[in-house]
């Protein structure tokens, strides 16, 4: 997983880099709109720039007179140019998250595993239970899942104290699968040091307001459950698209 975020943060530098020093015009966006000049970058079309607000882009006119919002299409190519840069964004804010962070479910051995996915979940959602249910079926298709909690309910609730407990028990795997049946989880003494507070942030920069929501290698998002081979198929077409 590792490589492949290291090759999609080198994508990300190649496919959306920004306005070089002394680009009049993008400086010019930049004092107009309150962005810094390496959030700007020149698009394909002539005399329009891509600008980039933490996770939202939009293009506006070389003159900073004109900004339009919506996805940029190549419709002679098919490639979904912004959703291609969404990906890559994704996939340089999840890779600020350290994997032991983590709770993973991986096929055995490891060398098995085709894919390795990120999956935001709440220890209290339907589907996010119906989905860990089924783990066995998605690493049988060669799907690894590294969980990131989401807790939907927010700070001092319940899902909250129990994704905590789970990050702080002995046995994390056995803790969470436990918690996802509907099992209260104790911790004995204090909490220790979790990263339920980092993810839940991470989740919100992220613009994942439902659970479950997977992001794939390629950096490209799926709410909801969806059942183990159809995931395995997605995930085939997800890394045969063209990656800019």
């Amino acid at each position: 997983m590792k490589s492949t975020l290291v090759a999609a943060a080198l994508l990300f530098i190649a496919v959306v880099a920004p306005a070089q020093a002394g680009d009049a015009a993008a400086e010019k966006i930049a004092k107009q709109l309150g962005l810094k000049v390496e959030n700007i970058r020149p698009s394909p079309i002539a005399g329009v720039y891509e600008i980039q607000h933490e996770r939202e882009f939009a293009y506006v006119t070389a003159d900073a007179r004109y900004l339009l919002r919506g996805d940029l299409v190549d419709l002679k190519t098919g490639e979904e140019l912004t959703e291609v840069h969404r990906r890559s964004d994704r996939l340089e804010v999840i890779g600020k998250l350290a994997q032991n962070k983590l709770i993973e479910f991986a096929p055995a051995p490891p060398q098995i595993a085709k894919y390795t996915i990120t999956v935001f979940t709440d220890v209290d959602c339907g589907y996010c239970r119906k989905l860990h249910s089924e783990i066995a079926q998605y690493n049988a298709q060669g799907i690894a899942i590294r969980y990131a909690f989401f807790p939907r309910s927010g700070p001092d609730t319940d899902s909250w104290r129990t994704a905590e407990a789970v990050w702080c028990s002995a046995d994390r795997q056995k803790a969470l699968t436990e918690a996802k049946t509907g099992a209260t989880i104790k911790v004995k003494g204090k909490l220790c040091d979790n990263p339920i507070a980092e993810e839940y942030q991470l989740a919100q920069d992220l613009g994942i307001r439902g659970t479950p929501m997977m992001v794939f290698p390629n950096g490209e998002v799926f709410p909801g459950y969806i059942p183990a081979t159809a995931l395995a198929q997605k995930l085939a077409e997800a890394s045969a698209k063209p990656k800019g």
